[in-house]
């Protein structure tokens, strides 16, 4: 059994608590949050513990690993504090909004970043799953293109944009690290953000993206973002070699269609939250995590990996903001194979 601590009782707090508390080899030791109650209810609601310190997470004798689901900027001090306090991580993206921060992060722990697993779980998703081990089996042969399609229900609140780090490191980061988990090597980077939507008139950032990503071996990736998408929450891939193409479409509710004289093959609206479209991802995400720790062995996708996807999040939003093509050196972004 590996006991665990949640940092952060928030929204994604609340999904790690929850996936935590229902997997058979994980026990939820120890809810933290320094914002009023919030841990203490998140705590009772799954028979944990509660603190507002985040030193009584280091220090817990009873604690094998952590989850870090706190704002962005304390991503890094945390890691750090509960590698140190001999803790394995699993990390929500990002690892933080700044480069230089990473490496610091990464020089800090030297050593023992094996520790540590970032949080892109759409890695773990079981259709992008499938699709990612058939390609690699070779069943279309070469990978030559790969199509992601990211669009929300909605826009989040305009106070949270404007310290989110961008569309390019907040939200098209999960594409940026699945186009890597299939691409490998990225070597070139080119975007185009759209502000179509008024309520981003005045934040300087984009409410919609194309991205497009080459890689060391001439795949192309294109990466389609929206803020708002009238049909749900649209997530689908598709991946195309010389011998066929392989895709991934929308979930909906139940797999029943309707057909009448004035339509056919009707379905319901798409999942229309992200919650529902991964929760099976969050929970292999966890099962990935504890077998690691259990085993002692590395996990994956790896700080590397956080780090990788945020340099193409960097180039992306270079590119949008200059129209320039940002080439990216050979050691930029290597693929991890876990």
């Amino acid at each position: 059994m590996v006991r665990i601590a949640v940092i952060g009782a928030g929204r994604i707090g609340a999904v790690h608590a929850a996936t935590v508390a229902r997997h058979p080899g994980a026990e939820l030791r120890l809810v933290c949050d320094p914002a009023g109650d919030a841990a203490e209810r998140l705590a009772a609601e799954h028979g944990a513990r509660a603190t507002r310190d985040i030193a009584d997470v280091y220090g817990a004798e009873d604690v094998d690993a952590v989850i870090i689901g706190s704002p962005t900027p304390l991503h890094v001090e945390q890691i750090i504090g509960s590698v140190g306090a001999g803790k394995a991580v699993l990390c929500e993206k990002p690892v933080d909004l700044d480069l230089g921060r990473v490496d610091e992060c990464i020089a800090a722990i030297t050593g023992q970043e094996h520790r540590v697993m970032i949080g892109f779980n759409r890695r773990f998703d079981p259709t992008f799953a499938e699709i990612h081990a058939r390609v690699r089996h070779g069943e279309i042969g070469p990978l030559e293109q790969l199509t992601i399609v990211s669009r929300d229900p909605a826009p989040p609140p305009t106070e949270y944009v404007a310290v989110s780090g961008g569309i390019f490191r907040d939200m098209t980061i999960h594409d940026l690290d699945t186009a890597r988990f299939f691409l490998g090597e990225i070597v070139e980077v080119s975007a185009v953000g759209q502000r179509l939507d008024p309520a981003f008139a005045d934040l300087a950032d984009y409410d919609a993206a194309v991205t497009t990503l080459v890689s060391a071996d001439g795949a192309v990736a294109t990466v389609v973002n929206s803020r708002h998408c009238a049909t749900g929450y649209d997530q689908r891939l598709e991946a195309f070699g010389p011998r066929g193409s392989l895709e991934a479409v929308n979930h909906t509710a139940t797999a029943v269609r309707h057909s009448s004289a004035a339509h056919s093959s009707a379905a319901g609206p798409y999942l229309n939250f992200f919650l529902q479209r991964y929760a099976e991802a969050y929970s292999l995400e966890l099962s990935h995590f504890i077998d690691a720790v259990r085993e002692g062995r590395p996990a994956s996708p790896t700080l590397h990996d956080g780090r990788a996807a945020l340099v193409l999040a960097d180039a992306a939003t270079r590119s949008a903001t200059t129209g320039e093509r940002v080439l990216l050196s050979s050691t930029a972004t290597t693929r991890s194979h876990s």
